[in-house]
């Protein structure tokens, strides 16, 4: 099955940007919903943006505004444009197709990408 490597984290000062990459093994054309998550250390994990194969997106409130996801089927990545970072966004970011938060335990989960957000 389809698994991701998310690239594109580093270190940024509050109010900077990023922006992350999710590449997938193979096509996302037949992928429904494409999320980014995020963990922070002692919080759970949470869904930060999602985009289905129709191009429709949703946000968490807390980043709404300021995150957008896209993605290029072509090159069968999803991106995570990161804008007005805010200390809160330190996290390790995930891509992952859509899960329930009752079905994150079971998922399949990469290394991430460490987002840290500090002066």
């Amino acid at each position: 099955q389809v698994h991701f490597v998310e690239s594109g984290g580093g270190l940024v000062q509050p109010g900077g940007s990023l922006r992350l990459s999710c590449a997938a093994s193979g096509s996302i054309s037949n992928i429904a919903t494409v999320g980014w998550y995020r963990q922070a250390p002692g919080k759970q994990r949470e869904l930060v943006a999602g985009i289905t194969s129709a191009g429709r997106t949703n946000y968490a409130d807390s980043v709404q505004g300021r995150f957008t996801i896209s993605r290029d089927n072509a090159k069968n990545t999803v991106f995570l444009r990161m804008n007005s970072l805010k200390p809160e966004d330190t996290a390790v970011y995930y891509c992952n197709i859509f899960l329930r938060p009752n079905a994150y335990d079971r998922g399949d989960w990469g290394q991430g990408t460490q987002v840290t957000v500090s002066s």
